[in-house]
């Protein structure tokens, strides 16, 4: 056997035809019909041909625009098909509830509980924020009530300790 076969090398992306068969078509020439042509019936005519050109040089469907792609199976020209609708907007007071744990954490509690509630309501997204916001808050309340403790005991002591100390 000799390469390559007679006839040339086959194109591994070619659908290969049976031994012994022709191909129905000419690889050769890639329009064997003229693709504008009008077609031979039943076509509905909207008053141009379809090889006619338009006077910017672009063959015409017969369609003005915004209609061509209302036909069934083109879809919209710009969607994003598969993508699913919008995420739901997130909660502000959930976002101010996560700020405040840090500037002033009581306001941060009451924004955080207010935040739940309403995201409950309204379907909002944010709760992950307005959770972050809960736990941070009495994190930082606690923090806040141990240091005054110690601060108050600290005081206590020191008084305690003058008030015995002679000169």
């Amino acid at each position: 056997m000799t390469y390559p076969p007679p006839g040339g090398t086959p194109d591994p992306y070619q659908p290969q035809q049976p031994y012994g068969q022709q191909p129905s078509y000419d690889p050769t020439s890639p329009y064997a019909q003229d693709p504008y042509a009008a077609p031979a019936s039943g076509a509905p005519s909207s008053g141009q041909p379809y090889g006619q050109q338009s006077p910017y040089g672009v063959p015409s469907s017969g369609q003005p625009y915004g209609q061509q792609y209302a036909q069934p199976g083109y879809g919209q020209p710009y969607a994003q098909p598969g993508y699913g609708q919008m995420p739901a907007p997130t909660n502000t007071m959930a976002i101010l509830s996560l700020v405040f744990a840090f500037v002033f954490p009581l306001a941060g509690i009451i924004m955080g509980h207010v935040a739940k509630k309403q995201i409950r309501s309204t379907g909002e997204s944010g709760e992950g924020l307005a959770t972050a916001g809960l736990w941070l808050s009495y994190i930082f309340v606690i923090i806040g009530l141990i240091f005054c403790a110690f601060y108050v005991a600290v005081v206590i002591f020191a008084i305690g300790n003058s008030s015995t100390t002679t000169y």
